[in-house]
């Protein structure tokens, strides 16, 4: 903005769009690049010829869009890059699985044509998943990083702090070492606890209750402990096991199942036992999927809601409200329990 002729006050668009078209123009050929501190609002309205007021509401909207951030006491900074044109988003996952393709299809669907979209899959690998980051630090205007590696304890807070804080959204799980990050996050043991307080009055028709938690893969230790204080405080007998065994499939218990591996093979263990599930068995499911309402007159599942978490995500995004938010978890009541 060097020129107040820039301006034109015979049009009919108002002022205020006007001076944000121009920021918008300034950005777009590269004057202002991102992070860069531009002009006050007095230095803008003087050059301009401009009110404040006017100068100022334009500023506000740019804010507003995500385009332009502000620091108090400082001015106003580029915080994006990408106007007039879609934004280009990395997915990053730990695997692929229903519960991913369904979080996909809703974020994809939230964002629609505003922005392309892009998935990672690093195999809990944290090597591989520093290489797409450093492969990719300037490709793309947002990172959605869904944190799961071998080792649940790995420190990944140097790698992820390569991108610009304003660049990352975290999904499913809140690192300590990443507080002040925004996230969409799961509380393992807490979530488990609450869903299977929702299904207390069908559990207690069972003897004890299995929680099948594979040692091969690599889900949340927190699951565990949540499992076990909600039996301590119940007053359950319980069991853990890191793999489901025929030996182990005892009538009256309830087997509460992380894997869908395990489900489909309790599932035919039960149809060849001719038990039915509910009565002679208690089947309970992590992580809700569409086909689980159609097995065995219908598989009672404990499961965040993965669409609201996409969801979710995308609007963040959009909005540029970026925010630390637990997700949703629910039980839902079908006829296996």
């Amino acid at each position: 903005m060097t020129q107040f002729s820039r301006i034109d006050s015979d049009s009919e668009v108002p002022k205020y769009k006007q001076v944000e078209d121009l920021i918008l123009s300034d950005i777009e050929t590269g004057i202002f690049k991102h992070g860069q501190r531009i002009p006050s609002i007095n230095e803008t309205s003087e050059e301009l010829l401009l009110s404040r007021d006017t100068v100022e509401k334009a500023y506000v909207r740019l804010r507003e869009k995500g385009v332009l951030s502000a620091v108090r006491g400082k001015g106003y900074y580029v915080n994006r890059t990408t106007v007039g044109k879609k934004l280009k988003i990395a997915l990053i996952f730990n695997k692929l699985s229903n519960y991913k393709r369904s979080l996909y299809a809703s974020f994809v669907s939230t964002v629609g044509s505003k922005a392309s979209v892009d998935v990672f899959i690093y195999n809990y690998d944290l090597a591989e998943f520093e290489n797409i980051l450093n492969g990719n630090l300037t490709n793309y205007d947002y990172f959605v990083i869904l944190p799961h590696f071998r080792n649940e304890h790995a420190d990944i807070s140097a790698v992820v702090k390569k991108i610009p804080k304003e660049k990352i959204l975290i999904i499913d799980k809140n690192l300590e070492e990443l507080h002040d990050y925004p996230v969409v996050y799961q509380e393992y043991d807490k979530d488990i606890q609450q869903a299977l307080g929702q299904a207390l009055d069908l559990l207690k028709k069972y003897k004890r209750l299995n929680l099948v938690f594979p040692s091969n893969e690599y889900y949340s230790n927190y699951i565990n402990r949540g499992f076990q204080i909600f039996n301590q405080m119940h007053g359950f007998e319980y069991q853990i096991l890191n793999s489901l065994k025929e030996e182990d499939i005892r009538q009256h218990e309830a087997f509460i199942l992380i894997s869908d591996n395990d489900l489909y093979d309790l599932i035919k263990q039960v149809k060849l036992k001719k038990w039915i599930p509910g009565k002679d068995i208690g089947i309970l499911s992590y992580n809700e999927s569409p086909v689980k309402e159609l097995l065995c007159d219908g598989i009672s599942t404990i499961s965040t809601n993965h669409d609201q978490i996409g969801q979710m995500a995308a609007e963040m995004i959009l909005t540029n409200d970026f925010k630390r938010v637990k997700s949703p978890f629910e039980f839902i009541r079908r006829n296996s329990l």
